[in-house]
């Protein structure tokens, strides 16, 4: 069992509203990484939510996760959803909302690395690692000390390559964010064309 863990508190304020609310092709991101994780072959599916939290649509295939400090930044975010999951959980998926070009192929691939025995298995695009990102029950203690700010695993991957497997995902999709109201028109033009 590897659980999904998707991270959509934040305001985004250089987007002017919650990313999670915001549509692309008639969706809300925060549904499409829901069925990112769980096309990936995730379960359960919990979703860290704090800005915007009471505009949320329904979340089918997910457990909501308020997170009132959700202004702390990420990596409490990312510290919530850890310790929202349940205990037999011995790894989780983690993936951002705001990245609507994921494939679950990507989210597929970690799990596999984590099968075949990594403890953090990184997606990598051109050689650098985005998401998803997979973190064995074993690494969760780690992130007390990385998970600081707007900083989540990052750091942890750098100073810890011993524990890192890298997963090429070149080929199934892209870690774009979507940050303002331009990158969302970028995103449109590439899923048209």
């Amino acid at each position: 069992m590897t659980a999904g863990l998707l991270l959509a508190a934040g305001a985004g304020r250089r987007y002017g509203r919650p990313k999670a609310l915001v549509e692309l092709d008639g969706e809300p991101l925060v549904r499409r990484a829901i069925r990112l994780l769980r096309d990936g072959g995730c379960d359960p599916v919990h979703v860290v939510l704090g800005a915007g939290a009471d505009e949320m649509p329904d979340l089918p295939g997910a457990v909501p996760v308020r997170h009132d400090r959700w202004s702390d930044g990420l990596g409490s975010s990312l510290l919530r959803g850890l310790a929202s999951l349940p205990a037999d959980v011995p790894a989780t998926v983690v993936v951002l909302v705001d990245q609507p070009l994921l494939s679950p192929v990507a989210v597929r691939r970690v799990r596999a690395a984590y099968a075949g025995g990594a403890l953090v298995a990184v997606a990598t695009y051109a050689g650098r690692p985005g998401h998803p990102v997979l973190l064995a029950r074993e690494t969760w203690p780690l992130l007390d000390r990385y998970a600081v700010g707007d900083r989540g695993a990052r750091d942890l991957l750098r100073d810890r390559p011993d524990l890192v497997v890298e997963v090429p995902c070149d080929d199934v999709g892209a870690p774009l964010d979507v940050d303002t109201p331009a990158d969302l028109l970028r995103l449109r033009a590439l899923s048209d064309g």
